[in-house]
């Protein structure tokens, strides 16, 4: 099993709608992992992330509550 600290990158979309374009804020992590805003918000942007390779099960856990 593998267990590294990541920490969530906010990026910013675009989306052009009939003309009108539109903005959105999403977080990641590696692996192209998306994280909710709120969870984001809640815990900040630092993460635990326990890869099992053996079982294919991946665990992101927030630095804050270790």
């Amino acid at each position: 099993m593998k267990e590294r600290e990541v920490e969530a990158k906010k990026l910013i979309g675009k989306k052009v709608v009939r003309g009108k374009t539109y903005e959105y804020e999403y977080y990641t992590l590696p692996l192209n992992l998306y994280l909710p805003k709120s969870l984001v918000e809640k815990f900040g942007t630092k993460f635990m992330l326990k890869v099992d390779e053996e079982k294919g099960i991946i665990t992101i856990k927030p630095k804050s509550l270790q």
